[in-house]
């Protein structure tokens, strides 16, 4: 049985590895979430603000939960994540910040930033499906996200 959710998952990863990863994981855990994505903070933030190519919002609808990778070409994640927590009509949405990083200074400057959550990516396929799974159940099963806008 697929568990179908309304919210958007926007996910902000420029490895073409790690994305088919989080979306395989998606998949296996059943999870039918309509899934954006793009590969850079550029990108990201033109999404956000429906910008350029993503100016249609029917098309590119505002996120409810956003999956960030903080080394991104271009503008990197934290940047992003900073931009959207300063923002009046972004910072309601939950970030998830999911990277290989496990530095101290990464983590401290994430939650510093507005980061709603710190996740390491497992480097094995099952532990990163559990995690997967994990935030998928919590942001999207247990928590109240706030109406989309």
């Amino acid at each position: 049985m697929l568990v179908e959710f309304q919210e958007i998952i926007l996910i902000i990863e420029d490895n073409d590895v790690d994305f088919e990863i989080t979306t395989r994981a998606f998949r296996k855990a059943k999870i039918a979430n309509q899934i954006q994505r793009c590969e850079d903070g550029d990108l990201a933030l033109d999404y956000l603000y429906h910008r350029g190519d993503y100016v249609d919002s029917n098309k590119f609808p505002t996120p409810s939960v956003i999956l960030l990778d903080l080394n991104l070409p271009g503008i990197d994640g934290r940047e992003v994540l900073q931009k959207i927590k300063i923002d009046e009509h972004l910072k309601r949405i939950p970030v998830i910040v999911l990277t290989t990083s496990n530095d101290k200074r990464d983590i401290e400057e994430c939650y510093r930033l507005g980061a709603n959550s710190y996740v390491q990516k497992p480097v094995q396929f099952e532990r990163f499906l559990d995690a997967i799974i994990r935030l998928t159940d919590y942001w999207l099963g247990i928590s109240i996200l706030p109406p989309a806008e």
